[in-house]
């Protein structure tokens, strides 16, 4: 490994005690030598703020304690994807407990939209509900919270969202992203704010005499399936949180984790990469194209039979998932395709009559990757209302965009944080929103644009793609959101095979100067307009950016170096 930052290293490794390897990737991240230790070995206690730091978060553990002790019906209100229902199953299996069942409503993605609804709290006070816990949602959902109120419905709000400057009426409001919260937590995701509103929960319990209160930290495996989900920064309390909430989902103590994985042929230990691209995809799909409550009833349950006809069921309509996303992004390439004026926009706006409303968030993530810029995807049903959803890029404020378009009167709904958001829109005004956000987002694309670039962590030769180095890169993870994985470049390599797979992937051997060779792979490379220099059979000669994992496969373990990208080196 070559060294690309030899300014201070020495004294860095002398201070640190690190190997060479180690010592660079974390002068890399910015990470000062006295912090080092912390962030290898991040620890929950560590990081854990206050909990009464929040705003409201007091008076959220005591109105549920009282409507606990009053033996009152308590209903979960969860969003429909894996932040919603690893929120919900957290404070599901904290009541049980204690217990305490709570009730768990999860609004359909196309029947009832996102979040609380008039509609959706007259069912739960028909259901006899005396208090509703809303997770992932209902910050901005005035007009639903004064329904509850003239209904005599108490609330609670658990939420990470943007929202406007105005509190809708509630019994209490935690969400590190209000106003007037100074709590320095708005990067958790809604799984993490649970989590502190249970720290506040055992608080309140042994306020009031009880000292054998549920034992929170077996839910961090939750919390960290949602954390991670949700691509919140993996810094600090959230590196924490995953760090260990990781090691407790691999004890295979949740029946439904356990029987999602089953399904899905994994195994234990858990990683990032499990998480985020195994087990959330699949309970991310039953909220989109399935029934939606069922990931939040697959992560609580203690019923394995009924564990496993869940996590069969999400495994099913997952390859469903993919077949309409495969088919939705075909057609939006298309359609992007043909704007002539592609290069000039600062946001791409794309729509058309029949895409699924499940399935857009995806896509837009996938044609934000490719294009470099923020964009939205819009499916319009047959009455002409457009469901939304969109993607950004760092440093453009997308979910701020959005809901300054709502308050432009431009939107039927919409909101979101900085790097997603989602809106509902009549099919006549998306020309109009279009333009609107275009303007509004302008300078911050051009900016961002601008100062993007792509950190390199070293440069090396094939040779030293080993199982030592492999150990050092996983040492110092989780890596996601704000932590990357580590960014290597192979210089001046050779093609030596390749091969195409399906699902527009490519498989291939590099290789080096040093007449070493590596196995890679380029994932989605023909979305990535990768393919054809990969599969060219010209000699030619690339400087190759990539990452290196490790590969798992029926006990067997390989290292793969899977490449993001390649520029053709100049003879």
């Amino acid at each position: 490994m070559l060294r690309s930052n030899e300014e201070g290293f020495e004294d860095y490794l002398i201070q640190t005690g690190l190997d060479p390897h180690t010592g660079r990737l974390l002068m890399g991240r910015n990470i000062a030598a006295k912090k080092a230790s912390d962030y290898l070995s991040p620890k929950i206690r560590t990081f854990m703020p206050d909990p009464s730091s929040m705003q409201d978060i007091d008076v959220a553990a005591q109105t549920i304690m009282d409507a606990i002790d009053a033996k009152k019906n308590i209903a979960i209100f969860a969003d429909y994807d894996v932040d919603g229902a690893t929120s919900a199953a957290q404070l599901i299996r904290w009541g049980r407990a204690l217990g305490q069942e709570f009730d768990l409503y999860v609004p359909d993605r196309i029947l009832e939209g996102y979040g609380p609804s008039e509609q959706a709290f007259q069912i739960l006070k028909d259901r006899g509900m005396d208090l509703v816990v809303t997770v992932d949602c209902g910050a901005a959902a005035h007009s639903a919270l004064h329904s509850a109120q003239d209904l005599g419905l108490d609330i609670v709000v658990i939420d990470h969202h943007l929202m406007d400057v105005d509190i809708p009426p509630c019994k209490a409001l935690v969400n590190p992203n209000r106003p007037d919260d100074t709590s320095g937590l708005g990067f958790l995701a809604a799984a993490g704010v649970t989590f502190m509103v249970l720290v506040a929960l055992n608080r309140e319990l042994r306020r009031r005499g009880v000292h054998d209160e549920p034992n929170i930290v077996d839910l961090l495996g939750l919390t960290a399936l949602g954390t991670i989900c949700d691509v919140v920064p993996l810094t600090d309390l959230n590196r924490a949180i995953v760090r260990q909430g990781l090691r407790i989902l691999s004890k295979g103590e949740n029946p439904g984790i356990s029987a999602l994985s089953d399904v899905a042929q994994i195994a234990g230990p858990y990683t990032v990469y499990h998480a985020g691209f195994v087990l959330g995809p699949r309970i991310n799909a039953g909220g989109r194209i399935g029934q939606a409550d069922m990931g939040a009833l697959l992560l609580s349950t203690e019923d394995m039979q009924l564990a496993y006809k869940n996590a069969a069921e999400l495994d099913r309509v997952n390859v469903e998932r993919k077949r309409l996303q495969s088919e939705i992004l075909y057609e939006a390439n298309e359609n992007i395709n043909e704007e002539d004026n592609l290069v000039h926009n600062n946001v791409v706006v794309t729509a058309m009559t029949g895409w699924h409303a499940g399935i857009i968030g995806i896509v837009a993530g996938r044609l934000k990757d490719r294009l470099g810029l923020p964009v939205i995807v819009i499916g319009v049903d047959e009455d002409g209302i457009g469901k939304g959803s969109g993607r950004s890029i760092n440093g453009v404020n997308l979910g701020g965009a959005i809901s300054a378009a709502k308050k432009e009167g431009l939107l039927l709904s919409g909101g979101g944080h900085a790097m997603a958001g989602g809106l509902s829109i009549k099919a006549e005004k998306i020309e109009e929103f279009e333009s609107f956000i275009q303007d509004y987002l302008r300078d911050d694309v051009k900016v961002a644009r601008q100062s993007s670039s792509t950190k390199v962590d070293a440069i090396i030769a094939p040779s030293a793609i080993t199982m030592e180095l492999a150990d050092i890169i996983e040492n110092v993870g989780p890596y996601g959101a704000s932590n990357p994985q580590p960014l290597f470049v192979l210089n001046d390599i050779r093609i030596d095979y390749a091969e195409r797979l399906r699902g527009g992937h490519v498989r291939c051997r590099l290789a080096g100067q040093d007449g070493q060779y590596v196995q890679a792979i380029c994932f989605n490379a023909d979305d990535r307009g990768l393919s054809d220099y990969l599969l060219e059979k010209d000699g030619s000669h690339y400087h190759v950016a990539g990452r290196v994992k490790r590969d798992s496969w029926k006990g067997r373990v390989k290292l793969d170096f899977q490449i993001e990208d390649l520029a053709l080196v100049k003879k």
